[in-house]
C-alpha cells in the first residue's frame, strides 16, 4: 500500500487533506492583506465571508447526505489551523459556525428535519451560524452558569427575551441558537432563533485582540420561537441518549496554534534575510537567533503533535469519546500556551520592529492571548487531571 506524504506538512496524509489544506490556504493569504485594516478599524470582514462562501468552506462539516464535505474533526482542526496563519479573527469566528453544524451532527440533538433544513440553507444559500450561550452576569457557559435569558411557554412555541453576549458572527447572523431558563420546568433549553423583529444587536465588541470577530451582545425581547425550533430541552431531552461531542472544540487550539504557525513564518522569513550594518551575515546565522527559532519549532511541534494526535484519536476510538475528553483540555491548554510563547518568541527575534503596525507581529500577539479565555481554562484542565489521577 502506497502511504500519501506531502513533505511540506507531514500532518496531511492523503489527497483529500492536501485539498482541505490548500484551500485553507488559498483563502488565508487573501485575509491577511485585508487582516491590518481590519484590526485597525475594529470592523468585521464581510469580504471574507463572501470568499468563505463562495469557496464552499461554510459547508466544510455538513453531512455529505445533506451536500457537505462531512470533515472529521482531524480535518476541521488542519483547515482551521491553515486558516489561522493569515487571520485569526475570521478564524476563530467561522470555526464555531462549523464546530456547531459538526456538533449538531454527532449529537443529534437537532431535530433531523429541522438540521436537515440548516444543511440546505448552509450548503445552498451561505447560511452561517453560531450558538449564543455567554452572558455578563453567568461568565462562561463552561462554568455551569444558569442563563438569565428566559423562555415563556405561548401557544404554538415560546417567547424568549435576555441578552447575550461574545456572539461572535453576530453582523452576519440570520439564524443562530440560544440557551434560555424555560419558565415552565425551571430547565435549560435551546432554541433556533431568526434575526429580526424583536432582536437587536448592541455593538459592545471593542477588544484588544481578536477585533474582528463581531462578538458584539444580542438583545432579545420577547421574541417569538415555534415548538419546532426547539433543540434541546422539555421533551426534546429525550430524543436520544446524550452522546460526547467535544471533539468540535478543537477549533479552539487549532486557530491559536495556527496564528502561532503564522507569526513563526514571519520571523523565519525576517531572520533569513536582515542583515543590519553591523554584521556579514543576516541574523538567522546568530547562534542566539537559532536557539530562538529552535525553541518555536520545538513548541510548535510538540503542540502540532499533541493536537493532531487528539484530534485524530476522536475520529478513530468512537466508543471511548467520553473518556477522552480529558484529552481535549490537554489538547487546547498545550496548544494556546504553546501558542503564547511562540509569538512571544518570534517578537524577540525580530526585535524592536515587531512592535510596529506594518508587521503583523503586534497583532498576532494580541489576537494569540484571546485563547487563554476561551474554554475550557487551564485551571479546569489542571483540575480534571489532578482528579483523573487521584481516581475522583
Amino acid at each position: 500500500m502506497v502511504t500519501y506524504s506531502d513533505p511540506s506538512d507531514r500532518f496531511i496524509r492523503n489527497e483529500r487533506e492536501a485539498n482541505i489544506a490548500a484551500r485553507a490556504d488559498r483563502l488565508a493569504a487573501i485575509f491577511a492583506e485585508r487582516a491590518p485594516k481590519h484590526d485597525l478599524e475594529g470592523a468585521f470582514p464581510f469580504e471574507n465571508f463572501d470568499e468563505l462562501r463562495d469557496s464552499g468552506y461554510l459547508a466544510l462539516t455538513v453531512p455529505e447526505s445533506y451536500g457537505g464535505e462531512e470533515a472529521s474533526i482531524y480535518e476541521l482542526v488542519l483547515s482551521q489551523e491553515r486558516l489561522a496563519r493569515g487571520d485569526g479573527s475570521t478564524a476563530l469566528a467561522i470555526g464555531w459556525h462549523i464546530g456547531l453544524l459538526k456538533q449538531l451532527h454527532l449529537s443529534g440533538a437537532c431535530p433531523e428535519e429541522l438540521f436537515r433544513e440548516l444543511c440546505h440553507e448552509v450548503v445552498q444559500d451561505g447560511l452561517i451560524l453560531n450558538e449564543l450561550a455567554s452572558e455578563r452576569a453567568t461568565g462562561s457557559p463552561s462554568r455551569g452558569g444558569k442563563p438569565q435569558s428566559k423562555a415563556v411557554k405561548v401557544d404554538g412555541g415560546w417567547l424568549i427575551s435576555g441578552q447575550k453576549s461574545f456572539c461572535t458572527l453576530s453582523p452576519v447572523l440570520r439564524k443562530f441558537i440560544v440557551s434560555a431558563t424555560m419558565t415552565d420546568s425551571d430547565t435549560v433549553g435551546s432554541f433556533l432563533m431568526e434575526a429580526g423583529e424583536g432582536v437587536q444587536i448592541l455593538e459592545t465588541w471593542n477588544t484588544l485582540g481578536m477585533r474582528s470577530t463581531g462578538s458584539h451582545d444580542i438583545v432579545m425581547n420577547e421574541v417569538f420561537v415555534p415548538d419546532r425550533y426547539l433543540i434541546r430541552g422539555g421533551a426534546n431531552s429525550q430524543l436520544r441518549k446524550p452522546v460526547p461531542t467535544d471533539g468540535n472544540m478543537l477549533h479552539i487550539p487549532a486557530c491559536y496554534l495556527g496564528i502561532a504557525h503564522g507569526a513563526r513564518d514571519f520571523a523565519i522569513a525576517f531572520a533569513a534575510k536582515h542583515k543590519p550594518n553591523s554584521l556579514q551575515v543576516p541574523i538567522a546565522e546568530l547562534p542566539h537567533i537559532q536557539r530562538q527559532i529552535g525553541e518555536m519549532e520545538l513548541d510548535l511541534i510538540t503542540a502540532r503533535t499533541y493536537l493532531y494526535h487528539t484530534a485524530d484519536r476522536w475520529d478513530k476510538e468512537a466508543e471511548r469519546r467520553a473518556e477522552l475528553k480529558v484529552e481535549l483540555g490537554v489538547a487546547k491548554h498545550v496548544a494556546t500556551n504553546a501558542a503564547v510563547r511562540i509569538v512571544d518568541q518570534a517578537m524577540r527575534i525580530v526585535g524592536g520592529l515587531s512592535l510596529s503596525r506594518s508587521f503583523p507581529l503586534e497583532r498576532m500577539y494580541r489576537d494569540v492571548r484571546a485563547g487563554l479565555h476561551n474554554p475550557p481554562m487551564d485551571d479546569v484542565v489542571i483540575t480534571n487531571l489532578a482528579n483523573r489521577a487521584l481516581g475522583k
